[in-house]
């Protein structure tokens, strides 16, 4: 009986064994390997046409390394008017709103003023003054004339010839003295901008531009100089510029610069420096100087904030290509050199590049390129997308 027990033991025993034995564990999966980067992809001619995507061979240039300086646009104080009130007067009409464009002599500020009416009249005294002379004139240099006839004929003295010429002389001077009277109310109506009736002065533009600040409201008074209105011809403007001490020594008046708008950014602008400081400011250690901005079409506009891109050191030759065509693929800047395969298609390679300076849309590139290589110019975000599908492991 007992070793009946220990044989069934022993069987029972062998079978789990067996059974252990008999399972066979699931594969482990292991990481996929990585896939290795490529360096060029093959687009069909739909992809290329779907993505936009052009090339075009790039061209040597040069370029330096740029500093950028601060700068503001401000109004050519050359073209620009402050008017103030000729006289003390009150303020009757303003004809224009601020940044209203007006031309050379059209009505800007109508006021009026006891000394307008007060130079009205002494105006008007003085030409009637100047007639009464002329008509004093004329009759003397009659007298005169017959005298000397008389004279021929032996009817009068010398005496009496010689007096009818002082009296001539004198009306004369008179008349003269008249003419110079009414000169000078004349300047007078003018300085003052006395219009045909009594008592108003109307300030006119002395040069076509936009008027930049009104300073005065219809019904307030104001004196002899008291700021009226502002205006500014806009075709050009002045750049103001604070310069460092880096760069200060690079630049000359009649040198070219370049600078950017936030507003018009990626577009540039150019500057010729015209004025430059005679010493550094105190607290901001940057020499101050000027330039003139020729603004034809008057996009920009005084108080704008500028960027002033000044090349620093010497020139670096490499080739120019346009913003978009730089992608950064493995966190590197790359470009993609295209090679036509002839049906529309076209093999594209990756090539790292050392990149420069950039400004107006454009890019420096100083290394990786050789000049009339054919780089993708449009549409390399689509060609990097490609590179990073081609890096996706299979399934």
């Amino acid at each position: 009986m007992k070793n009946t027990r220990m044989l069934l033991a022993g069987s029972l025993l062998l079978g789990a064994m067996a059974a252990t034995c008999s399972e066979v564990p699931d594969a482990v999966e292991g990481p996929a390997p990585p896939v290795a980067a490529r360096d060029d992809v093959t687009m069909t001619r739909d992809q290329i046409a779907h993505a936009g995507i052009r090339w075009a061979a790039v061209k040597a240039s040069t370029s330096s390394d740029i500093v950028e300086v601060p700068g503001q646009l401000a109004p050519n104080e050359d073209r620009t008017a402050r008017l103030g009130a000729p006289a003390r007067a009150r303020v009757h009409t303003l004809h224009v709103h601020m940044g209203e464009r007006v031309s050379r002599g059209q009505p800007l500020v109508t006021l009026v003023g006891e000394e307008a009416a007060a130079a009205k009249a002494e105006h008007a005294k003085a030409v009637a003054n100047l007639n009464a002379y002329r008509v004093a004139a004329r009759y003397a240099h009659t007298a005169l004339d017959r005298a000397d006839r008389l004279l021929e004929l032996k009817a009068i003295s010398r005496q009496d010839v010689e007096k009818a010429r002082v009296d001539f002389e004198n009306a004369e001077s008179l008349r003269m003295q008249a003419e110079a009277e009414v000169e000078r109310a004349d300047t007078t109506l003018a300085q003052l901008g006395v219009s045909g009736r009594a008592g108003e002065m109307v300030v006119r533009a002395p040069l076509a531009g936009i008027v930049l600040s009104r300073d005065v409201v219809p019904g307030s008074v104001v004196n002899a100089g008291d700021s009226l209105l502002m205006i500014t011809d806009t075709g050009t403007l002045w750049l103001d510029i604070a310069a460092t001490e880096r760069v200060a020594t690079a630049l000359r008046p009649g040198s070219r610069v370049t600078f950017t708008v936030r507003e018009f950014a990626p577009r540039t602008f150019d500057a010729v420096i015209e004025d430059i400081g005679a010493a550094l400011d105190p607290t901001t250690r940057t020499l101050p100087m000027h330039a003139i901005v020729v603004n034809p079409a008057g996009v920009l506009r005084p108080a704008m904030f500028a960027t002033i891109l000044l090349p620093l050191g010497e020139a670096r030759h490499g080739v120019t290509v346009p913003d978009v065509a730089l992608q950064l693929l493995d966190e590197r800047p790359v470009l993609f050199i295209a090679t036509p395969d002839g049906a529309g298609g076209a093999r594209f390679q990756r090539r790292d590049v050392e990149v420069g300076a950039r400004r107006g849309g454009e890019a420096h590139v100083l290394g990786g390129v050789t000049p009339d290589e054919v780089v993708v110019i449009e549409g390399a975000f689509a060609v990097k997308s490609e590179f990073a599908r081609a890096k996706m492991p299979v399934e």
